[in-house]
C-alpha cells in the first residue's frame, strides 16, 4: 500500500516532469510543424537560456533584484538570449538547406548543436553554474512529512500557461492561420501573400524563446551544465515520437505520459527508466510511425 503523501507528491512530480518536457518539445514541434526541420540544436539553445539566466543572477547578485523579479527577469533574459541565437542561426545557416534533403538539415542542426556546446564552454567554463536562491526562497509545502518545493508548482503553472498560450496563438489568431497554412502548403501560402521566410524566422525565434525560458526555470531549480541540453533533448524527442511530429496536442499528452512513466519507474525500478521509454518509443515507431496524434 502506497502512502497517500508519497502518492500525492508523485502526482506533482509527474506534472513537473511533464511541464519541463512540454516546454522543450513544444518549441521543437512548432518549428517542425511549420518549417519541417528536426532541429537538433534546440537542446543547446535550451541550455544557453539556462546558462544566461544563472549568469545574470550570479553577475549582478540576488540582492540587487526585488524578490518578485527573481522569477521574471532572469528567465526572460534566458529566453531573450535564446531568441537572439535563433535570429542569427536561422537566416544564415538553416535557410539555405530548407529545400535540401533531410540529412543535410540534420547535419546542419547537429553542427549548430556542437558549436553552441563549445561556445558555452568558452563563455561559462566547464563547471556547472548554480544560483538556487530563488528556488529555496519560495519554501516548501509539507504532505505528511514529505515536502514538495513551491518553486516546482511555478514550473508546472508555466507549462500549463505556455500550452494554453500556444493553443490560442495557433487556433485563435491570424498568425496561427498563417502558421497552419504554411505548414500545409508553403507555395500556396506564399501565393496568398504570406511572407514565408519572415514567418519561418518568427517561428524559429518563438520556439527558441520558449526553450530558453524553460531552460532558465530549470536551471534555477537545479544547475546549468554543458550536458543539460543533450540530456533533455533525448526526452524531448521521445515525446515528439510518441505524440507525433508537429502535433502540439500530441506533445502535451505525450509529455504527461512520459512524465508519469518516469515517476512510476523511478519509484519501482529506477535502473529501467530510459530503457522502458525507448522500448515504448520503438513500439510506437513500429505500430504507428506517425505517433499518437501525428498525420501520415
Amino acid at each position: 500500500m502506497i502512502d497517500p503523501s508519497i502518492f500525492l507528491v508523485s502526482i506533482f512530480n509527474g506534472l513537473l516532469y511533464a511541464s519541463v518536457l512540454f516546454l522543450l518539445s513544444s518549441g521543437l514541434n512548432l518549428i517542425y510543424g511549420v518549417m519541417r526541420i528536426v532541429n537538433l540544436a534546440h537542446g543547446n539553445i535550451f541550455a544557453f537560456g539556462a546558462y544566461a539566466c544563472v549568469w545574470l543572477l550570479i553577475a549582478f547578485g540576488i540582492e540587487s533584484l526585488p524578490a518578485t523579479a527573481w522569477y521574471i527577469l532572469p528567465p526572460l533574459f534566458g529566453g531573450a538570449v535564446a531568441a537572439v541565437i535563433a535570429i542569427m542561426v536561422e537566416p544564415t545557416l538553416l535557410r539555405p538547406v530548407y529545400k535540401r534533403p533531410e540529412e543535410f538539415q540534420l547535419i546542419m542542426t547537429f553542427g549548430v548543436l556542437l558549436v553552441l556546446a563549445d561556445l558555452m564552454l568558452l563563455l561559462f567554463g566547464p563547471m556547472p553554474l548554480a544560483a538556487r536562491e530563488p528556488f529555496f526562497a519560495m519554501g516548501v509545502v509539507d504532505f505528511g512529512g514529505i515536502t514538495f518545493p513551491n518553486y516546482n508548482f511555478l514550473v508546472i503553472l508555466l507549462g500549463i500557461f505556455v500550452a494554453a498560450l500556444l493553443w490560442f496563438l495557433i487556433y485563435r489568431t491570424r498568425l496561427g492561420v498563417m502558421l497552419r497554412a504554411t505548414s500545409l502548403d508553403q507555395s500556396m501560402a506564399q501565393a496568398m501573400g504570406v511572407n514565408v521566410k519572415r514567418l519561418m524566422t518568427m517561428t524559429f525565434v518563438i520556439g527558441a524563446f520558449i526553450a530558453g525560458v524553460a531552460g532558465a526555470f530549470l536551471a534555477i531549480k537545479d544547475t546549468a551544465t554543458l550536458t543539460l541540453g543533450v540530456n533533455t533533448l533525448v526526452y524531448a524527442f521521445i515525446v515528439m515520437v510518441i505524440g507525433g511530429l508537429g502535433s502540439m496536442k500530441g506533445a502535451f499528452i505525450a509529455s504527461l505520459i512520459v512524465g508519469y512513466l518516469r515517476v512510476a519507474v523511478t519509484l519501482l525500478y529506477p535502473e529501467a527508466e530510459l530503457m522502458l521509454l525507448w522500448l515504448i518509443t520503438a513500439g510506437i515507431l513500429l505500430a504507428r510511425p506517425q505517433g499518437l496524434f501525428g498525420g501520415r
